[in-house]
């Protein structure tokens, strides 16, 4: 397995040598007590672990965190607990909401917290036009901390196409992007408009495929369970290493895919706990796997395990 990056993240992202996005950053779980209270103490021993195990840095308050059924009070606490973890230079929060001006003082809150960059989803709470999307990043942009666009049209139904991630990017409304939609030609598209842009992988089951295309990070979700087997297939495709990186890819995809399904959380929660982490339950609406999901996943982090993947 490799080893951690020596490069040091920083608080200064103005250069390519600046990016504190690049490498692979975990969009973290949240432990959650037996009441569904949060377990900020376990939280912050995952960040630390996850950093110890080869990791670059956390995406805390992402769709993985359960951000949704947070009240503002733990958002906030669970951003301050990562960055006492492991430092704020590590730490890329998700800064989502209905309006600008809320994301703008989620963006506002992580910059006070040390935090050296955020990530933000366009405008969610209805349809919006290229117009309203120019206009959410611009305000969120005020708050002067660095912006990681998160271009997920499954989810939020507006799409970030490579036109309006480099009208977005002259603007210097955002430095990189979580790709999401699944379409790694998009990969090639972005970099001719925007060759300053980073594309980040957005989905754990794409990033052999945006790896090659030339992506600079993985926002990632299995490495919550598997970091270090992650983390070296993300340093070997990204080196073009194929003879490393396409053994272990087949070995894993069969978790990866689970990323990009609708119960992602409660499959990768279920993959920490088989692998003696705490992954836990999930607050509602999310409910328990179906049986058959469960036997599923069960049965593939298992063969990852009898396979040293752990």
């Amino acid at each position: 397995m490799t080893t951690p990056l020596t490069t040091p993240l920083t608080t200064a992202p103005t250069t390519p040598q600046h990016r504190p996005w690049r490498g692979v950053l975990v969009a973290t779980a949240l432990p959650l007590r037996d009441d569904l209270s949060v377990d900020y103490d376990r939280y912050a021993e995952h960040c630390a672990w996850l950093v110890d195990n080869g990791c670059d840095g956390v995406v805390p308050n992402g769709s993985l965190g359960e951000y949704q059924v947070l009240t503002p009070e733990e958002r906030t606490k669970v951003v301050e607990t990562a960055v006492a973890a492991i430092g704020g230079a590590r730490v890329m929060p998700g800064v989502a909401a209905y309006g600008s001006a809320e994301s703008r003082r989620w963006a506002e809150q992580a910059r006070d917290a040390g935090c050296a960059a955020v990530m933000l989803l366009p405008p969610n709470s209805y349809r919006a036009d290229e117009r309203s999307v120019l206009a959410h990043y611009a305000e969120v942009a005020k708050a002067g901390v660095p912006i990681v666009a998160y271009n997920n049209p499954i989810d939020t139904k507006v799409d970030l196409v490579p036109g309006l991630l480099a009208v977005l990017h002259a603007e210097g409304h955002i430095h990189g992007v979580k790709e999401f939609s699944g379409d790694v030609r998009r990969a090639y598209r972005i970099a001719e408009l925007a060759p300053e842009l980073d594309l980040l992988i957005g989905a754990d089951d794409v990033l052999l495929e945006l790896a090659v295309a030339g992506a600079k990070g993985w926002v990632a979700g299995y490495p919550n369970a598997l970091p270090r087997a992650s983390v070296e297939l993300y340093r070997a495709a990204v080196a073009g290493d194929l003879d490393t990186a396409l053994p272990l890819y087949r070995q894993l995809h069969p978790l990866l895919r689970w990323d990009s399904q609708v119960e992602f959380v409660q499959a990768i929660k279920l993959s920490m706990d088989i692998v003696g982490r705490h992954g836990g339950a999930c607050r509602p609406p999310r409910v328990p796997l179906l049986p058959e999901q469960e036997t599923a996943v069960r049965a593939a982090t298992e063969k990852a395990v009898a396979a040293g993947l752990v």
